[in-house]
């Protein structure tokens, strides 16, 4: 059996890292020569397919969900992978989605909420999606640093990376902005590749295989990608359904779907970059149940192993000098890669949408310095964040929550009630009473299940926006013809933005044939590039799926 190759940290592997601190944040500073005004830091527009997959790649990939997939498959089994495959059965959506955001041609998403809505509701936007970020960035950098200290054998402990990676994100974000981001990522993302896939191959030559994980691992349901107890059908379905809401929701896929050049870079890049992310999504899972026929082949009970560190503990065991010091670079990559986007997304929303109509008629170095700030503040409440939250799995968990409560002012506070209330320990007891309590699976483990949870303030938000909605006055038919006609606009290469929302004056607007259009909706008939690159993004979902479920059965 394979025993730790490292100790610790050897002086070569902190070389690795040193060198790879020494090129990210210097790219990031180069960045910051094009960066003369607030749009410039928030909303660049001016890159391509490769940069802009790769940028999508990595905003959506993070290691410390490597680690949340892996405690999740350590302690139930390869069921545990749809703590990120939640998000598979959108992707082929980002092939619809990405556009319109490009055509909006919005700094932030707030913009869009504004336009749709009114200047509260984006301001309500805003508020909701830097609490929704702040944690999000707190969840990244408990991740990376518990993953950083199983890897170095403790010799850097959590706090400490923690600190550094803080320290590091901050400083070529700040000084580059979204570009600095974007250019990063590009780097970074090939480093997550790495991360991704290169404990598997070892962890499987040491057990034997998929076949010797099978014959190690007796428990039927550790190999099964539903588990009767935890994470059925239901729960697979309704944290899709979630994930569908809540990914137009999040701040930071304006600059996902945006700073290309014009709609097909987006587009393109969104739906094939989180591809990518769901293929190094089965690495993760398939190194964790690798991880546990070792340790049971080792004498090990998976019992007492924390978790969160598995993939640091086998990366110590298995990974020689030089190779640690890329892994954990890898992990470096993977969290500054997101963090970067979400720091300077939720610094958008805070300065364009709530400071500059606090303070207006600045100049824009004004407004430059203001993001800059905002930046910093946004990322030491990650921190906080990450110090109070005690899991990396609770973490998670708490952002789902988060990230699906957006919308106008009904619908966000009513969602945000009903999960308050379903938290509430004396309404948990109270539906233990009900008679569907024990057969339905209301409650797990002293709480109300996720999956009802998530269809309890998802129906009750979604029911009383639309009820209000009926029952108030209308928006002003000249903001949805607005609203519409950016939807209905193709962007072109070169097109001069100086407004927010706004239509360039030598624009044209395409005239599509409509589905629906009702109670101030329109639901345009979809193009050719529509359908086939919908449909193709489907039969990629199936065949991942397919394929992942035939591995491990064998």
């Amino acid at each position: 059996m394979a025993e730790p190759v490292n100790s610790g940290m050897h002086i070569i592997d902190m070389l690795v890292i040193a060198v790879y601190f020494v090129f990210i944040t210097g790219l990031g500073f180069y960045m910051a020569r094009y960066v003369h005004e607030s749009s410039e830091f928030f909303m660049p527009r001016r890159f391509g397919t490769g940069m802009m997959t790769m940028h999508a790649f990595g905003t959506g990939t993070a290691s410390d969900q490597a680690v949340a997939v892996a405690a999740a498959t350590f302690r139930g089994g390869l069921s545990g992978i749809w703590y990120q495959w939640l998000w598979l059965f959108s992707t082929p959506f980002y092939w619809l989605i990405a556009p319109i955001f490009r055509r909006f041609r919005a700094i932030t998403t707030a913009d869009v909420y504004e336009l749709r809505f009114d200047a509260s509701v984006g301001m309500l936007f805003s508020v909701v999606g830097i609490a929704n970020l702040v944690v999000k960035i707190g969840l990244l950098l408990i991740g990376a640093g518990v993953l950083i200290e199983a890897s170095s054998g403790a010799q850097i402990p959590t706090n400490v990376a923690i600190g550094v990676l803080t320290a590091m994100v901050v400083a070529y974000g700040v000084a580059g902005g979204l570009g600095a981001a974007i250019v990063t990522d590009y780097v970074q993302g090939f480093l997550i590749v790495i991360f991704s896939f290169i404990l598997l191959p070892l962890v499987l030559l040491e057990v034997g295989g998929m076949s010797g994980v099978r014959e190690t691992i007796t428990e039927p349901g550790m190999l099964s990608l539903i588990a009767p107890d935890r994470i059925t059908t239901f729960f697979v379905v309704m944290m899709a359904i979630q994930a569908l809401v809540g990914i137009v929701a999040q701040p930071f896929i304006m600059g996902v779907c945006a700073a290309g050049r014009t709609e097909w870079e987006g587009r393109f890049g969104m739906m094939v970059g989180n591809f990518v992310k769901r293929f190094c999504t089965v690495a993760w899972s398939l190194t964790a149940i690798a991880a546990v026929a070792w340790y049971i082949q080792r004498g090990v009970s998976p019992e007492d192993v924390n978790p969160d560190f598995i993939f640091g503990e086998v990366a110590q065991a298995f990974l020689p000098v030089g190779l640690l010091g890329i892994f954990v670079a890898a992990i470096l990559a993977g969290i500054m890669s997101s963090c970067d986007s979400y720091m300077i997304s939720s610094s958008a929303l805070f300065t364009k949408n709530v400071y500059s109509r606090w303070v207006r008629n600045q100049s824009a170095s004004h407004y430059l310095a203001v993001g800059r700030l905002t930046s910093v503040a946004i990322v030491v409440g990650g921190v906080l964040f990450a110090w109070w939250v005690p899991d990396v799995v609770t973490a998670l968990e708490i952002w789902f929550m988060i990230a699906p409560m957006m919308g106008a002012w009904t619908t966000t506070l009513a969602g945000f009630a009903t999960w308050w209330l379903t938290a509430r320990g004396w309404f948990v007891s109270w539906v233990e009473t009900w008679p569907i309590a024990e057969s339905w699976r209301l409650v797990w483990d002293g709480a109300i299940h996720l999956p009802w949870q998530i269809l309890a303030y998802l129906t009750v938000g979604t029911a009383s926006g639309i009820l209000v909605s009926l029952v108030t006055r209308p928006v002003a038919e000249e903001k949805l013809k607005r609203f519409y006609q950016l939807t209905r606009t193709p962007v072109q290469p070169g097109e001069e933005i100086t407004e927010p929302c706004t239509v360039p004056p030598d624009s044209v607007s395409a005239e599509r044939p409509m589905l629906i259009t009702a109670f101030g909706l329109e639901v345009p008939r979809p193009s050719k590039t529509s359908v086939i690159g919908f449909t193709l993004g489907w039969v990629l979902v199936l065949v991942i799926v397919a394929m992942f479920a035939w591995y491990v059965r064998g």
